[in-house]
């Protein structure tokens, strides 16, 4: 006879919890609220298409007065990015009141025109003023609003590289590690990657290469958009707080410690 076990039967592993409980209807539907225009008062009103860009460029915005508590959405919106941008040129603080408007739904009729109009005539002096937190604005608005598919492309593909480095890197704070600090090699947790994803190999992998590599590519193929993609990746190149530095660091680390024990016996 067979012998008899005296465990317990296994019991089934529980279904995971969601992380965003009633997905995708719920995400989608925050989304649309986020989405609400900016509605305008009467005799409110963005400049016209033919506005003076270089007049512009010339005028600086000034220290802005207290706003009215029953300003309109547009009206609050613009009072908080020119508080945001007192110094900067007129042109910059426009820019700005253009992506706010064109990241809703519905937007003034002139609002898109004008925005591609100043990345037409205009890249220079904005690529030269503005900081990256609103070139990384200003691109990932082409991946709705570009005059054609590769602006588009390089909009969205922007858009999805930054929102993820903006959220992975917030989280990494957490850590109490410096952002220009790479982990060290000896603490690395045993789990496995989300989704069942295979690991990545420090030496063999070229993720990090394919994955800037793609994008680079294709934003030096497009004149606008494009511009603004590869000057934000050559500063991202050269910022030593990503985790593109990070992972070279401890590739770098990896490859002097392997070289190290290769030299160990001949050494002896």
């Amino acid at each position: 006879m067979p012998k008899r076990s005296d465990a317990p039967p296994a019991r089934p592993l529980p279904e995971p919890l969601p992380t965003y409980d009633g997905a995708p209807d719920m995400l989608i539907e925050a989304w649309k609220i986020r989405r609400r225009a900016l509605t305008l008062a009467p005799g409110e009103a963005l400049p016209r298409l033919d506005v003076d860009l270089k007049a512009l460029l010339a005028a600086r915005v000034p220290e802005e007065a207290p706003l009215s508590p029953k300003a309109s959405a547009h009206a609050t919106k613009r009072h908080e990015i020119r508080r945001e941008m007192v110094g900067y040129t007129e042109l910059a603080a426009l820019n700005a009141l253009l992506i706010a408007h064109l990241r809703k739904k519905r937007h003034p009729r002139q609002a898109r025109r004008l925005f591609l109009r100043i990345w037409q005539e205009e890249p220079d002096a904005l690529l030269a003023e503005l900081p990256p937190r609103w070139l990384i604005s200003s691109v990932i608005t082409f991946g709705e609003h570009g005059w054609n598919e590769g602006q588009r492309r390089v909009g969205l593909a922007m858009n999805m590289l930054f929102s993820l480095m903006k959220l992975y890197e917030f989280e990494r704070l957490f850590s109490g590690k410096a952002a220009d600090a790479a982990f060290p090699l000896r603490r690395r947790a045993r789990n496995d990657l989300p989704l069942d994803m295979p690991g990545f190999s420090l030496l063999q992998g070229g993720l990090d290469i394919n994955l800037l590599a793609q994008v680079w590519e294709m934003a030096r193929d497009e004149p606008v958009a494009g511009r603004i993609a590869c000057h934000l990746l050559e500063q991202l190149n050269h910022d030593p707080r990503s985790l593109f530095r990070r992972i070279a660091l401890m590739r770098a680390d990896l490859v002097e410690r392997r070289t190290e024990k290769a030299l160990r016996p001949a050494a002896q």
